[in-house]
């Protein structure tokens, strides 16, 4: 598998889409892991009920100490902002979800994470 960071194939930022629990995860984690560690895990959902806190578990589990893993469901941009290396953002839909629910100004909180990720010093693969 290529590196994130040296593909000529999609750059410095990649989108990794499919349907739900179709590997997305899984694969964007392998993606990040061909670049050095430490990798930053910027996770958006929030557990508010058993399925979701069974599903952040199974996803923490599989997640060696190498992975920095940071809670940020409305902040992202920020999060983004002060990487110093690999990002796997997971998930956009959850963060727009976070976004609508909270009435915040989703075009801004956009610019911002498109923003950020143009100025990340790494790869950022985010996960739809």
């Amino acid at each position: 598998m290529p590196s994130v960071k040296t593909s000529p194939s999609f750059g410095k930022s990649l989108f990794v889409l499919g349907g739900a629990r179709s590997g997305k995860s899984l694969h964007a984690e392998r993606l990040i892991e061909a670049c050095p560690a430490p990798w930053l895990y910027l996770a958006t959902a929030q557990a508010w009920n058993d399925e979701m806190r069974e599903r952040v578990a199974l996803h923490r589990s599989r997640r060696s100490a190498d992975w920095i893993t940071r809670d940020v469901p409305i902040d992202l941009a920020e999060a983004v902002a002060a990487a110093t290396g690999p990002v796997l953002v997971d998930c956009l839909t959850l963060w727009l979800t976070n976004l609508i629910l909270s009435e915040a100004d989703i075009e801004a909180a956009s610019a911002a994470l498109i923003e950020a990720c143009g100025r990340a010093p790494g790869p950022v693969v985010l996960v739809g």
